[in-house]
């Protein structure tokens, strides 16, 4: 079944899904600075692989990857697999040719077989046109993977991302005010933490409609002010994550 033009120009990356907005859990230092580079197409590696629980950052990643590759100069596709997969292993058509391709989400695929064999091929074909690969996932690839696949998903670095701790969600907040041209003291910090949705990507969605308010409203953002958000928006959890429950 060939993919609707109508949903490949509705997969579009998010605009804060960079690497300057990603703040990793600790000792991901090195993982954020190595997948910068494999985007920008430097050094030898060819083949990425990335898996975590939902709320580590694999979307975020995958997209800043894309964003990377792009400023870089290289041609770039994201396909998030959990939304292609009705679509038939035809949305991989014509995909091997690119500088840099993500592909969200590849567990949700590789258990059917016309996907594993497809895959598997497109592995091999970006190997012989120089397509670099960025594969996430929540686990490592079990057994149960097709074996051909399942030792070429494997071909690259492999790594496990962390959820953030308390602590860092704090500095994901106040990073994220600062991208935003403001300033957060730990008060305000602390607050949102308390009771806003206790995850990367509500609490950024939250911070962004606090953010328009005070713009608004021409106020500055305290904890009187948040708290007179909060009453005037549902911060339920699932009201502030998007479709993808990963960041």
């Amino acid at each position: 079944m060939p993919v609707p033009d109508q949903l490949a120009l509705n997969v579009h990356l998010r605009a804060d899904a960079t690497f300057a907005a990603f703040v990793p859990a600790a000792g991901q230092d090195d993982l954020v600075a190595g997948l910068r580079a494999f985007a920008g197409g430097i050094g030898s590696e060819v083949q990425w692989y990335v898996w975590g629980a939902a709320q580590t950052g694999k979307t975020h990643l995958a997209q800043a990857a894309c964003h990377a590759a792009a400023q870089a100069g290289l041609s770039t596709a994201y396909l998030p697999l959990r939304e292609f997969s009705a679509y038939g292993v035809e949305a991989l058509d014509g995909m091997a040719g690119l500088g840099l391709l993500a592909l969200d989400d590849a567990d949700r695929v590789w258990a059917d077989t016309a996907w594993a064999h497809s895959l598997f091929a497109l592995i091999n074909a970006a190997r012989e046109q120089g397509t670099r690969l960025l594969f996430t996932a929540s686990v490592r690839p079990p057994d149960e993977v097709l074996p051909d696949l399942r030792s070429r998903l494997l071909w690259g670095p492999v790594y496990q991302l962390q959820r953030l701790t308390d602590p860092e969600l704090e500095t994901l907040i106040q990073h994220a005010a600062t991208l935003r041209g403001f300033a957060l003291g730990d008060s305000e910090v602390q607050y949102l933490l308390r009771h806003g949705p206790r995850e990367p990507r509500g609490l950024i969605a939250l911070l962004e409609r606090v953010d328009q308010a005070s713009l608004r409203a021409k106020r500055k953002v305290t904890v009187p002010f948040i708290r007179t958000v909060l009453e005037t928006v549902d911060v339920d959890t699932s009201t502030l994550r998007p479709v993808n429950p990963d960041v």
